[in-house]
């Protein structure tokens, strides 16, 4: 501190002691200005500080993780189809002095990101991606959003996609196709069936054919069943 410092210092007190001594809580960090320039050695706390009347001025930055809901993005897919997705995002501030010092609104900015990102990411999957490979979208998104937002201070920890709403009718046409593929299957399973069956008599015919007594011995053991 130079001695015009501890000068004006010395001739507010004792009002300088109210306003010179600062606190920041454990997840706070204070940048401070100093005549318009950073303050070397980066934000300061947690705990107290010093900082100089009518020279300094001093901005406070949370720290702790915040949540991002994102609203529903009307979404294009790779093949055509028109999607509405809606998703989480979890960041924190990394690095208070950039957050504040390279950009105008950290988390105005992220949030902005993160609706283009979602979009985009969902542009490029076809519809039976988005539905069967959420996290791996997910993942994309996270990776995607973190190295945008590492010169703004802001660290992006995790994305979640929350829900992918389909138009009715395509709910409807899905259901009516999985359907159809489930009758399908059944008709081929009992198609094997019966043609199993058919083989199976063919052998056993052939059996007694080859020996009467068999066709005696089949004919007495049915008999006794009943």
């Amino acid at each position: 501190m130079t001695g015009l410092s501890w000068f004006l210092v010395g001739i507010t007190l004792p009002f300088s002691l109210f306003v010179c001594f600062k606190v920041v809580q454990e997840y706070e960090r204070a940048v401070i200005f100093r005549l318009g320039r950073l303050v070397s050695g980066g934000a300061k706390g947690p705990g107290i500080f010093f900082i100089l009347p009518c020279m300094d001025s001093y901005v406070c930055v949370d720290l702790r993780t915040r949540t991002y809901d994102v609203p529903p993005q009307e979404v294009l897919t790779k093949d055509s189809v028109t999607v509405s997705v809606d998703a989480v995002v979890y960041y924190r501030v990394s690095n208070a002095t950039i957050s504040v010092a390279n950009v105008a609104n950290a988390h105005h900015s992220t949030k902005l990101l993160a609706q283009t990102t979602l979009r985009n990411v969902m542009g490029t999957r076809p519809l039976h991606e988005i539905l069967s490979e959420r996290e791996a979208i997910s993942n994309t998104m996270q990776t995607s959003l973190d190295e945008a937002t590492e010169d703004w201070g802001i660290k992006v920890e995790r994305v979640e996609i929350k829900d992918v709403r389909l138009p009715v009718q395509l709910q409807r046409a899905m259901a009516a196709e999985a359907e159809a593929t489930r009758e399908a299957r059944a008709k081929v399973i009992a198609a094997e069936g019966e043609q199993k069956a058919s083989r199976a008599l063919r052998e056993a015919s052939e059996v007694i054919s080859d020996s009467p007594a068999a066709l005696q011995l089949r004919y007495l053991q049915v008999s006794n069943e009943h």
